[in-house]
């Protein structure tokens, strides 16, 4: 049987320290750096996984409509061209 947890009154339960210190037993890295990403998504300096996926495809499809535009601006200029001749 597991001793039970001390109560205190002032306790909230929020975390003082952190006990994930490199060179300890119990060190764990990968907690690290998702704790690190965590804090940076909220600082907003970087991008959750959906987020770079999403812009990455919209950049995609930024591409793909000009390259449209211009094609179809080819083809115009060239049927054009031919009307001339």
């Amino acid at each position: 049987m597991a001793p039970n947890k001390r109560q205190y009154d002032d306790d909230d339960g929020r975390t003082i320290v952190d006990m994930n210190v490199e060179g300890m037993p119990w060190y764990q890295a990968s907690q690290r750096r998702k704790e690190e990403l965590e804090a940076k998504i909220a600082r907003g300096d970087a991008l959750t996984t959906r987020q770079t996926v999403r812009y990455t495809w919209y950049a995609l499809l930024a591409g793909l409509a000009v390259l449209c535009f211009i094609g179809g601006g080819l083809v115009l200029f060239i049927l054009l061209l031919c009307l001339v001749w």
